[in-house]
């Protein structure tokens, strides 16, 4: 692929990153790095070992494991084959894990040492799987070896033919009105991702070659493996946390010189009351990204003392391909209005508030948040009625989140539709309620 051309798919992308970055480090995890060059063949190798087991274009393949350059090696891999990554959250119960593994019909199971015992017990649930490869030690009897199958592939490029509208990976959503969805998400819609921001790219959204991004999110959300991807997709160096811990992500602004990373509000609470918080230097962090929850107005104000640096919330869900929204550093100003809402619409993005009919709701006045956009998911896997219930014909999808629009277009998002609370002929949003008493100075 010429360097000139602009990558059509993420395959394209991992061979652009390869010629313009060539021996610069794309991944560190635990003390290894991998360089984009190396990256490339490596993932090349990926992608024949799955052809070699017999694993045909748009089949899923699964990996049950904690954060790791394994991972992306086997995402990319699998997508220069035409094969869709389906991460499974390590955090469900067994019959959960087996359900999605078993849903999205995967003939691979690729499992991080945590698991391996698990999954052996698993086993007579999972009667697609034909091969279980332990991504690090010897994992079980009759396991192989990831770098083993990995290294004994050939580093010539498939090179298949690729288009936007291929699925790229399945990510399956929580499940709390059901059992879990399995979210398709597109070559196209990635990109329509990775490029948000518009043209020219806003300060908060230009990335250098000296950047370095800190993948702590688990890679079974959009969090960290959209996070992962993006911060490759712009060239940076992407530092690996295998999982998230506050005291160790603290280690990683001194030992790697991170400057940028995503964070829900959640693990920004526990980072920032971390003792030796105030201690380190974080003179490098340019940005802090933070969303996929409510954040009380203290907390904020709290990151912003200590961090130092420029925070972008933004709003978006599994079935956006992450990031929608985003409210700008300039916006984050003490007792501006503003710095209560998620944002803007990024370029490209339409949004609209919805009542209950699905018509659409003037500025100030509460519905149901819809948008229309190309990172909008291709569907849900297998669930078409579910698809259509989420995807309008007219391409709006409605996210179950509750907010309004101000006149100037800043989204204010109070919770999910289905938590909402009626009381005395009032709608009361749980998030609001949370957010009072965490604002209250008594409570810690």
């Amino acid at each position: 692929m010429s360097e000139l051309q602009a990558p059509a798919n993420l395959a394209d992308m991992v061979r652009a990153q390869a010629i313009k970055r060539g021996s610069a480090i794309a991944f560190e995890f635990e003390g290894r790095q991998t360089s984009f060059a190396e990256f490339d063949i490596r993932t090349n190798r990926v992608a024949n070992g799955l052809r070699a087991l017999g694993i045909t274009p748009r089949q899923r393949i699964a990996y049950l494991g904690k954060n790791s350059d394994i991972y992306f090696e086997l995402l990319l891999g699998a997508v220069k084959a035409k094969v869709v990554m389906a991460p499974v959250n390590w955090r469900l119960a067994g019959p959960e894990i087996a359900f999605i593994i078993g849903d999205c019909q995967a003939a691979l199971l690729v499992v991080g040492p945590e698991f391996v015992e698990q999954v052996e017990k698993l086993k007579p649930h999972l009667p697609e799987v034909t091969c279980f490869i332990a991504s690090e030690g010897s994992g079980a009897p009759g396991w192989r070896d990831y770098q083993t199958w990995r290294d004994a592939e050939s580093g010539v490029d498939p090179h298949l033919d690729i288009g936007r509208h291929d699925i790229a990976m399945q990510l399956y959503t929580s499940g709390t009105t059901g059992k879990p969805k399995g979210a398709m998400l597109s070559h196209g819609n990635f990109f329509a991702a990775l490029r948000a921001g518009g043209d020219p790219q806003p300060d908060w959204n230009v990335w250098t070659d000296d950047d370095v991004s800190l993948v702590a999110m688990p890679i079974f959300h959009i969090g960290g493996s959209g996070w992962g991807l993006l911060g490759f997709h712009h060239g940076a160096k992407g530092v690996i946390a295998r999982e998230f811990d506050p005291s160790k992500v603290l280690d990683f602004f001194e030992t790697s010189g991170i400057t940028k990373l995503f964070m829900v509000p959640a693990a920004m609470q526990f980072v920032v009351r971390q003792p030796r918080a105030r201690e380190v230097d974080f003179s490098r962090l340019k940005y802090m990204f933070y969303g996929a929850s409510p954040i009380p107005a203290a907390l904020l104000k709290e990151c912003i003392e200590v961090f130092g640096c420029g925070f972008v919330q933004v709003y978006g869900m599994t079935e956006t391909t992450g990031s929608i929204v985003a409210l700008p550093p300039e916006d984050h100003v003490a007792g501006l209005e503003r710095m209560r809402s998620a944002g803007k619409a990024l370029p490209g993005v339409e949004l609209a508030i919805l009542d209950a009919n699905g018509q659409s709701l003037p500025p100030g006045e509460v519905g149901e948040i819809a948008t229309r956009s190309g990172f909008n998911m291709a569907g849900y896997w297998n669930l078409p009625e579910a698809t259509a219930r989420t995807i309008g014909a007219d391409g709006w999808l409605r996210t179950g989140d509750a907010g309004y629009l101000d006149p100037d277009g800043y989204l204010y998002i109070h919770d999910r539709i289905k938590d909402m609370i009626i009381s005395g002929g009032e709608n009361i949003y749980p998030a609001e309620v949370e957010s009072a008493i965490c604002d209250h100075p008594d409570v810690a």
